[in-house]
């Protein structure tokens, strides 16, 4: 007769793999969500250096320039802090909330679609997982002006830092009257 052995149970082998599984999947569907409003990428303006960090990336300031994807006619500029440093450099350092944004008309305004008070016109992440920055614009009716709103938020814990920016809709070039914001909030 062959004496018994002890057994591992299938389940404790695979218990680090499981684990490991699912938090790759938190962090894809955690990652996946930054997708749908990051589709346009901004333009670069330029770079300032704050700190000058010694054999690596300095911090910098960097101001970055976008369309509004609905609002054809609108451009907000924002700048960002980007730490510099060993963290910085791998890519893996969490980003500060201070961010300020300035949105003008540009041209004739005119409205692609209708949108909902709030709605995201960009997002990007702003650390390795789960802190991201936005741009949300919303339109206030009664004095036909677009508001844009940049803030950053964390899955836990936001921040209450934010910069707003308002866009007032004037006639442009030989046309008299200009489009009315409250004919295309849902």
């Amino acid at each position: 007769m062959t004496p018994l052995r002890p057994t591992t149970p299938p389940t404790a082998s695979r218990g680090p793999a499981r684990l490991l599984a699912a938090l790759a999947l938190v962090i894809a569907t955690g990652l996946a969500g930054l997708l749908p409003a990051a589709a346009q990428e901004p333009d670069l303006i330029f770079k300032k250096s704050t700190v000058w960090k010694f054999l690596t990336p300095d911090d910098k300031l960097a101001t970055y320039g976008i369309d509004d994807p609905v609002v054809e006619g609108v451009a907000c500029h924002y700048t960002i802090p980007e730490r510099g440093g060993v963290k910085g450099m791998l890519g893996v350092a969490e980003e500060v909330s201070d961010i300020s944004i300035a949105c003008r008309q540009i041209g004739p305004i005119s409205f692609k679609g209708k949108f909902e008070q709030g709605d995201v016109v960009y997002r990007e992440s702003r650390s390795l997982i789960f802190k991201k920055m936005q741009i949300v614009r919303g339109c206030d009716t009664k004095r036909n002006v677009l508001v844009y709103l940049v803030y950053s938020d964390k899955l836990i814990d936001g921040s209450p830092k934010n910069s707003t920016s308002t866009v007032p809709i004037m006639p442009w070039g030989a046309t008299n009257e200009a489009p009315r914001c409250a004919d295309f909030v849902k």
